[in-house]
């Protein structure tokens, strides 16, 4: 049955769901790449779509900006609506110089300032990690598309206006990480809590120590590398999941 926040009937997702920040991304990646996408919710115009990718069943649905909207989407689509991969396909601030825009980031753990995996882990730091054959068979599946990618560690911040912001940023750096979003930290704790499988591909739309962007019209529609390595990867995972005849 639907939720409140998805307005989708029963066996309206597949089992692998592809999640991007915006919604209209979600609208762009299911009517560019899917066949016969049908859209199945639009609660609070959060829209989530279903079609066929190479003879495969794949969702792709919308999740908000920050870790407490991607958290009541990927809930609700692994508890009622049977999800067991969710693949978020967003963006992400470089951290580095030499980290180029719209280059892709296969995220294997993410730090993060929020406290909602530790609320989940009963106070203890909880290790926010991608699952590792998720973010093995995507690097494979690139290397054998010739397409670089880099993974790597990402910080999910609670705010997009932070302050201490250079003090932050020379931190991340001096720790390893590549690059700072708002939601992979807490997609991985959603995963682990509710017994699914995630991985976090994240295309670069700023560099940060450059002060360069991506314009928002370019962020909806500019990310195709990213997209078709997580259709790719969404499509073997489909298959590997797909109950035998």
């Amino acid at each position: 049955m639907s939720t409140i926040h998805i307005s989708a009937a029963p066996g309206d997702f597949a089992d692998v769901v592809l999640m991007p920040g915006d919604p209209l991304r979600a609208r762009y990646i299911a009517e560019r790449f899917l066949e016969q996408p049908r859209e199945v919710t639009a609660v609070r115009n959060m829209l989530g779509f279903t079609g066929q990718y190479q003879g495969q069943r794949i969702s792709v649905m919308g999740h908000g900006m920050g870790i407490p909207s991607l958290s009541i989407y990927a809930t609700e689509l692994i508890r009622n609506y049977g999800a067991r991969v969710l693949i978020r396909v967003g963006s992400c601030g470089a951290l580095r110089p030499e980290v180029d825009l719209k280059e892709v980031i296969v995220a294997f753990a993410a730090g993060t300032d929020s406290r909602v995996n530790r609320h989940r882990f009963l106070e203890h730091d909880f290790p926010a990690v991608a699952d590792f054959n998720l973010a093995r068979r995507a690097v494979e599946i690139a290397e054998r598309r010739g397409q670089p990618v880099r993974a790597g560690s990402v910080f999910s911040a609670d705010l997009f206006y932070m302050p201490e912001v250079a003090r932050l940023h020379e931190t991340l750096v001096r720790m390893g990480m590549l690059a700072i979003e708002m939601e992979v930290a807490g997609l991985y704790g959603v995963a682990a809590e509710q017994g699914a499988r995630a991985l976090a591909l994240l295309s670069v739309a700023d560099n940060l120590p450059k002060g360069t962007g991506l314009s928002s019209a370019e962020r909806e529609t500019s990310f195709n590398a990213m997209i078709g390595l997580a259709l790719e990867l969404a499509a073997e995972e489909a298959a590997a999941v797909a109950p035998a005849p």
